[in-house]
């Protein structure tokens, strides 16, 4: 998934905008733009904050943009095909102006609150949010789409195990939505329910709970700075694994340590 700021040009002269790959883009304040098919019948539309356009691929349109500040969220191919449960050809969406939807909403800020922090969560993450919005797109705006299959049961034993393995193997790199679902030969759609439904989780849950139950043993058994422990857990900065440890441990990496050692030292 590709994550775009976009921000008025100097120049405003109305050019040809080329989109081969479907985009939903969102308004971050009231601006306008103007659209056509033709320079000469080109139409001013107004977005208010938050509303949205999706744009079908290969669309071919003179476009000027004079005020509009928007971020842009480009889905791919393979996220769209695999939400449609792998239905064969392109996935066709219907073009939509002025388009205001709750969860679509919800998913785009997400990946914006990320854009604004830098992307500490990784690809996996983006992988994640990208499936989500590609299940929206396909079962509301598909212009011919399969119903999403409701899957009974989980995933076996031993698929969990090697999913396991590979977070483990992975523990200080990336790992993707498209290698989890890989290494126990499934399309990413199904693999992230199957997955939900064995887990009770997300694959970047799951991800997360594994790396910083590695961080907690390495802050009990070692003397390695917490910025060493943060990049061996596979987190970009010490900021962003901070926040992450907090959050699901109730203290910082520091604080855990510090109470940690007086426990023993008692």
């Amino acid at each position: 998934m590709r994550v775009e700021l976009n921000v008025p040009e100097p120049v405003t002269e109305p050019r040809m905008w080329v989109k081969h790959q479907p985009v939903l883009a969102v308004a971050l304040r009231r601006g306008s733009i103007e659209v056509g098919l033709r320079h000469s019948e080109m139409i001013r539309v107004t977005y208010d904050a938050g509303e949205m356009s999706l744009i079908p691929r290969h669309l071919e349109k003179w476009f000027r943009n004079e005020d509009m500040h928007y971020l842009s969220i480009a889905i791919s191919d393979v996220a769209l095909t695999a939400a449609s449960d792998g239905t064969s050809g392109e996935v066709e969406l219907r073009r939509v102006d002025n388009l205001v939807d709750a969860r679509l909403g919800a998913l785009v800020e997400a990946a914006n609150a990320e854009r604004i922090a830098g992307f500490p969560s990784g690809r996996l993450f983006l992988d994640s949010v990208e499936q989500a919005l590609a299940v929206a797109l396909v079962n509301g705006y598909a212009v011919r789409h399969r119903s999403v299959l409701t899957h009974r049961g989980g995933l076996g034993s031993a698929r969990l195990r090697r999913i396991k393995e590979l977070v483990h193997a992975k523990m200080e790199d990336e790992v993707t939505l498209c290698e989890m679902a890989q290494s126990v030969e499934l399309s990413t759609a199904h693999f992230a329910r199957m997955f939900r439904k064995s887990t009770g989780e997300s694959p970047h849950q799951f991800v997360m709970r594994h790396r910083i139950e590695r961080a907690k043993e390495m802050l009990r058994t070692s003397d390695a700075r917490v910025l060493d422990v943060a990049a061996a857990c596979g987190f970009k900065t010490q900021g962003h694994f901070a926040r992450v440890f907090r959050r699901m441990c109730g203290v910082g990496p520091t604080e855990y340590r510090q109470e940690f050692l007086g426990r023993v030292a008692s």
